[in-house]
């Protein structure tokens, strides 16, 4: 039974989940806008937006915790507190958008855009 287990399994172990996670999360802030599967996008959004959040407020322990979540990467992080944060600091949520594309010809998997707005 299911109870109390959300999100998608994406048929994986945790580990490789929460390292999607954090691999498609480390590519967004890089590049902005990325192309994936609608599942990962969807998955995606909520633990970025997450992340864009604690990088409003410049604290030592938001620091570690962003660092945490995307991987002891310090131009990563300096660029969540310096560049996105700042952005996003009158929006009250939001920071993303899913943009869906059209299913891949080879085997009809959705495919949709993530990126920030």
């Amino acid at each position: 039974m299911r109870h109390h287990k959300k999100g998608r399994a994406f048929n994986r172990p945790a580990n490789q989940r929460s390292a999607l996670m954090k691999s498609l999360a480390r590519s967004l802030i890089i590049h902005e806008s990325i192309a994936t599967t609608e599942a990962k996008a969807k998955e995606l959004r909520p633990y970025i937006e997450k992340i864009i959040s604690h990088g409003r407020v410049d604290t030592v322990a938001n620091r570690r915790l962003v660092s945490s979540r995307l991987g002891n990467d310090d131009e990563i992080v300096k660029k969540v507190f310096s560049t996105l944060a700042p952005r996003y600091a009158t929006r009250p949520g939001g920071y993303t958008r899913v943009v869906k594309r059209a299913p891949n010809a080879v085997n009809a998997r959705e495919n949709a855009y993530i990126a920030f707005v």
